[in-house]
């Protein structure tokens, strides 16, 4: 793309992180232990470079100096971050003073910094205590978050204006449960479905907690919720058969179609539901579901984007344990590559994602929450000044910028973006592996925070938001 696109002038420019990823202090402050703790004590070999939850990127210790990088070094308007729920509440489901109080704290301090605060409550992190007790698979744990949804609200309703429920609920069913990449490494197709569907009810149920409190006027004015998902529009081969097509279908529905069909309509799509259940995908539903997901319906959305779906017709129906298969990968011959991360670099995406949206949920406005490349080895690019020379960076971010800037040209109610990673951060058992941030946090150094060279163009992008 040639041109110099603009954004709207209302457009925001913000910073996701989440708390395991970046707080620290794992079990101070009456801190509980959570499933990530419990896979760092027991495997920690799982781990790269054996690096596992415990210091995050301490951001607990650092975070009024990082603020103001956001704000003054990086030109932002705004920032993501979560609650971890094994720090808000104690093992009773009673609120844990200490914990609530660093929360107090840094919104507090973010306010003060000038940014614009958005809270998630679920970022993969429940306490272990919990997911000994059935996880997700269990309706005991379901209700216990909703208690924690509540008590959240509760709390911080006088001073958090958006709130969001789940980060990316379609990743931990597949992670954890699917593809057995996550402690304790399940690989049931089945189970994932299942896992979803109580995610689906408590999301659900945090929303109508959250509808209650706003009709009561217990939460700021303005409030909103929302939900934040890792959407990956599915392609095929250019010539598809019926059974690609079918492989298309079933992969949107499951991923994407499911949350959008969620917190737009209240409920789930039933092409995708009818065609688990013959297959023998059985999901936990009980009387009263249909009216609980009714009440999930919400104010805006979260669209996590970094790489498309590319799938095919699976070469099997049925897995050895039993369980349906309905796609099978499909490499792109095209195909752009993030090597590091063996992801592919496919900025067209958000604008399909975007124009979809537009045409299949009028109305619905969403932003971009996450979207970031990581990179191994980062160190090998420093510069003689001592900074990461990143131009790879600001090629990918802005790439996605030109596509969503033509999106919103196009119709698509696209309102913000926020980047993964402003600050490298810890990721799950990647740990420092892959560096996404246009901030480097210097391990051999106390975690010292330094700008990568790709940190001068994004001020310059989000202080006057012209993409060049």
């Amino acid at each position: 793309m040639a041109e110099n696109l603009t954004l709207p002038e209302d457009f925001f420019f913000g910073a996701a992180m989440s708390g395991p990823q970046t707080e620290g202090r794992w079990h101070e402050g009456g801190k509980l232990e959570n499933i990530w703790d419990t896979w760092s004590m027991e495997n920690i070999d799982d781990f790269y470079n054996k690096v596992g939850s415990y210091v995050g990127n301490d951001f607990m210790t650092m975070y009024e100096g990082d603020l103001d990088i956001l704000k003054n070094d990086l030109g932002l308007d705004s920032m993501r971050t979560s609650i971890q729920w094994s720090r808000l509440l104690d093992k009773d489901g009673n609120l844990n003073p200490e914990g609530a109080e660093w929360y107090h704290r840094l919104f507090a301090a973010v306010r003060d910094a000038g940014l614009d605060l958005f809270v998630n409550l679920y970022h993969f992190d429940m306490p272990t205590y919990l997911f000994r007790k059935g996880g997700w698979e269990s309706r005991e744990v379901v209700e216990a978050y909703a208690h924690y949804a509540r008590t959240a609200f509760e709390e911080f309703g006088g001073e958090v204006k958006y709130w969001f429920t789940f980060n990316e609920p379609t990743v931990e069913p597949e992670q954890r449960y699917e593809e057995g990449n996550w402690w304790p490494k399940y690989k049931n197709f089945n189970r994932a479905r299942a896992v979803q569907y109580n995610i689906s009810i408590a999301h659900s149920m945090a929303v109508q907690a959250f509808r209650e409190l706003q009709s009561a006027g217990k939460l700021v004015e303005g409030a909103r919720i929302g939900l934040i998902n890792a959407f990956m529009p599915p392609y095929t081969k250019e010539d598809p058969s019926p059974a690609d097509l079918e492989a298309v279908r079933m992969t949107d529905g499951i991923n994407n179609r499911w949350w959008l069909d969620l917190v737009t309509k209240g409920e789930l799509p039933q092409d995708v539901i009818e065609t688990l259940q013959e297959r023998g995908c059985v999901l936990p539903v009980r009387p009263g579901d249909d009216e609980i997901l009714a009440r999930g319906t919400v104010d805006w959305l979260g669209c996590n984007y970094y790489q498309p779906k590319r799938v095919q017709a699976p070469a099997k129906d049925t897995a050895e344990n039993g369980c349906p298969i309905f796609a099978d990968p499909y490499r792109w011959p095209d195909a752009v590559m993030n090597e590091s991360r063996g992801w592919e670099v496919y900025p067209k995406g958000i604008y399909d994602f975007g124009m979809s949206a537009a045409k299949d949920y009028p109305g619905l406005e969403w932003f971009v929450s996450e979207n970031g490349m990581g990179v191994e080895r980062e160190y090998e690019h420093r510069g003689a000044d001592g900074r990461i020379q990143d131009p790879y960076r600001v090629d990918f971010v802005r790439q996605h910028l030109e596509w969503i800037a033509r999106a919103i040209n196009d119709g698509a109610n696209c309102v913000g973006y926020h980047y993964w990673g402003v600050i490298d951060n810890w990721s799950w058992s990647n740990a420092f592996k892959n560096r996404y941030g246009f901030v480097e946090v210097d391990l051999m150094e106390n975690y010292r925070r330094r700008l990568k060279e790709s940190a001068d163009w994004l001020k310059q992008v989000a202080t006057t938001h012209v993409i060049d």
